[in-house]
């Protein structure tokens, strides 16, 4: 089922087998039409994550990067609707040789091509595989065909491992295999055998759960791998490791360790256990709400971002979730308990508003801010009209005829937009961002890069900060400490006498990893750790 850590599973192995000394990577395929999923609301299907490269991509991506410490790249992504492009083009190109095109085979051989291409492109010596979806669903049999295809012509080279959950149901107290064994006889009548079962449950499956899902689905007890829910995502491969999971996968490759270690990785876990200070930070955004549930995966880079963070300050992470609805309804002022507050990225006119008020309150009390695309767009309309006193400043994503557009669309998106062309069309991937000295922000990334001047930061955005106003903020105290090399693209902003008041148009939360966290975010937390110590 959709969540039940499919993505985290396919990264934990990746991680467990990079450890043991091969050259790992991964593939997502998500099984929709959506060529990307660039154009999907994150409500619908969590966080798009934007690769160096310029990929508009699933989150699993981002967990494989934060999880293999290495960019994962367009090659790695693919879509039913990808896909099926693709093999049109190519009949249209009569690359077909004049041959009836048809579902099966030609759909499943390109799914191959797709994957042998990722395989060189990566030299990856192995390749982990992530079918999206729900086993028994129609729109993931084709990609189900193509692994089967696979098996078929190299069946010491593919193994399989299915991702199921173990309900407890409360009244009954005892955990149920019977899912599980319906889910593997459904993936059987696809062709497919599971070599793992990853036992997914709320505690770990004990032995007479082991042997029963391991009689009816045709593999041994030692293959059926327990994975409770535990506190922190990258507890899993150590987790998974207490089964020899790494080593058992490698001997069905008939392969042996090259060596162990995963020293590194159980020391951002033990350093994160040992942590007793505690940050409050606020996340004020609007894509949370679903129906009766909040959606924290709208925002999954953000969140892991702050944990990296967190594990150098030796903090712990308290995060909570504000509706930008309840600024407009409650005031800015339910923000004063947080130690630091993040408005990150969004899109359209709902919320900025309340996102507006939010860094008022943060840069008049010297609340540490951090804001991010959207949240520094933001921080530029409120400062324009509250220390400039342009009442009329705006965005014009957020009122196309603002008399005032301190924010404007970037030079060659209106000619897109109006031909409707959103998907794929916007400033995304790695740009070079040059650091202007004497900043927080150039004193931040000191403390990783040194005196370098131009960093690479990961973008995703159709408007920009406006020059025709640059003077007129800078002179009012508004710091420009970010700009494209040539100094025409304003890539990140700050108020240089708060505490922390930094606006970057760039997605730092991409590149953040646990192995390699970000110095923007480090430097968040340790001054919101520092607010705390002043305020007790």
């Amino acid at each position: 089922m959709s969540g039940v850590g499919k993505g985290i599973t396919a990264a934990s192995i990746a991680r467990i087998l990079l450890s043991k000394g091969y050259n790992v990577s991964a593939i997502k395929i998500d099984p929709y039409i959506n060529v990307d999923a660039g154009t999907m609301n994150p409500i619908e299907h969590g966080e798009v994550f934007v690769t160096e490269d310029g990929d508009e991509t699933d989150q699993d991506i981002g967990n494989y990067e934060r999880f293999l410490n290495k960019n994962i790249y367009k090659e790695n992504y693919m879509t039913t609707g990808r896909v099926y492009q693709s093999v049109i083009q190519r009949e249209r190109n009569l690359e077909y040789d004049g041959k009836c095109v048809e579902v099966v085979p030609h759909i499943p051989m390109e799914i191959r091509d797709r994957i042998t291409k990722a395989v060189k492109k990566t030299k990856a010596e192995i390749m982990i595989i992530e079918i999206g979806g729900t086993i028994g669903e129609y729109q993931n049999l084709l990609f189900l065909e193509a692994a089967r295809f696979m098996k078929l012509e190299m069946p010491e080279d593919v193994v399989f491992v299915i991702v199921s959950y173990l309900p407890i149901p409360a009244k009954v107290g005892e955990m149920k295999t019977k899912p599980t064994q319906y889910a593997i006889r459904t993936l059987n009548s696809a062709g497919i055998q599971p070599d793992f079962v990853v036992a997914r449950s709320r505690i770990g499956v004990d032995e007479p759960r082991r042997k029963k899902i391991a009689i009816n689905s045709n593999i041994s007890t030692e293959d059926v791998i327990s994975a409770p829910d535990i506190k922190s995502i990258y507890e899993v491969p150590l987790n998974f490791e207490k089964d020899q999971l790494g080593n058992r996968i490698l001997k069905k490759f008939g392969l042996k360790p090259k060596k162990s270690n995963l020293s590194d990785w159980r020391k951002i876990v033990m350093q994160s256990r040992k942590a007793k200070k505690e940050a409050d930070i606020g996340i004020v955004g609007k894509y949370f709400a679903t129906g009766d549930f909040y959606l924290a995966d709208s925002y999954i880079s953000v969140i892991e971002a702050i944990k990296h963070a967190c594990v150098v300050n030796k903090c712990n992470p308290n995060l909570h979730w504000i509706n930008t609805d309840e600024i407009d309804k409650k005031g800015p002022d339910i923000l004063e308990k947080y130690d630091g507050i993040i408005v990150p990225q969004g899109w359209g006119t709902r919320g900025s508003e309340g996102k507006i008020s939010t860094i008022k309150y943060c840069r008049e009390n010297h609340k540490p801010y951090f804001g991010l695309c959207y949240g520094m767009q933001m921080a530029v309309i409120e400062f324009a009209r509250n220390v400039c006193h342009l009442k009329k400043a705006n965005s014009q994503e957020v009122d196309p005829k603002t008399r005032c557009p301190v924010i404007h669309i970037m030079p060659g998106q209106k000619k897109l937009l109006a031909k409707k062309q959103y998907g794929g069309t916007i400033r995304l991937g790695g740009w070079p961002c040059k650091i202007i000295k004497n900043t927080n922000l150039s004193d931040a990334y000191k403390k990783k890069f040194g005196n370098k001047k131009i960093i690479s930061e990961r973008h995703r955005h159709r408007y920009e900060f406006n020059n025709k106003y640059r003077q007129k903020l800078e002179k009012a105290g508004l710091t420009i400490c970010g700009t494209s090399p040539d100094g025409k693209i304003v890539e990140a902003i700050e108020i240089t006498d708060h505490p922390f008041f930094i606006g970057t148009q760039f997605h730092p939360e991409y590149i953040s990893r646990p192995l390699d966290p970000h110095p923007l975010f480090v430097e968040f937390v340790s001054t919101c750790l520092q607010m705390r110590n002043k305020k007790k």
